[in-house]
């Protein structure tokens, strides 16, 4: 059986090796193959790769963010999180109040010009200052819309009524493990087109419940392979773990599910030296026994021991 983190590297190589060219979105291409599953067993270690260092404390808080339904990236920035900013800053320099330098197509123009990466850098520090400090500010330019905490905890219906999907879930799951109806859905096709600063790539996930342990499967309709898919392993495994915690179950297999699997052109090289790297032992997850609901979960009560790995490996992110 291949440990949890070679079942990841062994998509890696299979896109390198057989994906087929495609252009996407963001101009930048890439290498993509349609449908892959990873199978990972929680109970051998937290999935957190080793062959780069992946930060716990962004995915914590991130995950924590879309816990509360909060779709603000001021609760992210205050805890030193800047993975969702770009979607929020493009909203702005692109709005009539933005008045500084052009700012267009910056997720590019900063790698290739050390004067514009300057200027992005100040506009983007300006951003995040206004964003913590002016209320008025953020709530104009911090809100990304009805993403992924909106719709599970706050799914609009269209009689006007309100579901919190997860809350529902959990109680689910307590009550009639048996279900196959766990499911949190975060696609909306009416909000896709016109109200989500990036529709989810986190389409769905279902949670399934046998001898004592509680598994989850997502599907993702987007996979970023070397930026993105680390992060989604960990954090759906950390969402497995808080549910099972809450629960009273063991964890058992976290299942991912990729339609659109590729890697960036921009991000081949990356992708080569982490493979050419040696396994270590995956860590352990701590959560405070204290806390028993996920809706109380702070970042003081989550912890990763035990985590030694190589050092991260640094690429663009495609916007």
């Amino acid at each position: 059986m291949e440990s949890n983190e070679e079942v990841y590297l062994e998509l890696c190589r299979h896109v390198l090796a057989e994906g087929v060219r495609k252009e996407d979105r963001t101009g930048t291409g890439t290498h993509s193959i349609f449908g892959s599953q990873m199978r990972f067993n929680l109970q051998q270690g937290f999935p957190l790769l080793t062959t780069k260092k992946v930060p716990f404390r962004l995915i914590a808080s991130e995950l924590l963010w879309f816990i509360k339904g909060d779709t603000n990236i001021r609760y992210l920035l205050e805890n030193n999180n800047n993975i969702w900013n770009e979607w929020a800053f493009q909203s702005w320099i692109e709005s009539e109040d933005y008045d500084g330098p052009d700012m267009t197509d910056f997720g590019r123009r900063s790698l290739a010009d050390p004067q514009f990466n300057e200027q992005y850098k100040q506009q983007m520090k300006k951003f995040k200052d206004l964003i913590l400090h002016d209320d008025s500010f953020s709530e104009r330019f911090g809100n990304l819309g009805s993403v992924y905490g909106k719709q599970w905890r706050d799914w609009k219906t269209s009689r006007g009524d309100t579901i919190d999907q997860l809350k529902n879930v959990i109680e689910g799951i307590k009550h009639n493990p048996d279900s196959r109806r766990h499911i949190v859905t975060a696609w909306n096709p009416e909000d896709v087109p016109s109200n989500m600063a990036l529709p989810p790539c986190h389409t769905m996930f279902q949670f399934y419940v046998a001898d004592g342990k509680l598994s989850c499967q997502l599907y993702q309709r987007s996979a970023d392979i070397f930026l993105g898919v680390p992060f989604n392993i960990a954090s759906y495994a950390l969402l497995t773990h808080l549910i099972a915690h809450e629960c009273q179950l063991e964890v058992g297999d976290f299942v991912h599910t990729l339609g659109d699997a590729h890697i960036y052109s921009n991000h081949v090289e990356q992708v080569h030296t982490q493979l050419s790297r040696e396994l270590k032992p995956l860590p352990e997850l701590w959560i405070n026994k204290d806390k028993q609901s996920i809706f109380d979960m702070e970042m003081a009560d989550l912890k990763i021991e035990g985590y030694d790995p190589h050092p991260a490996i640094k690429a663009p992110v495609a916007v």
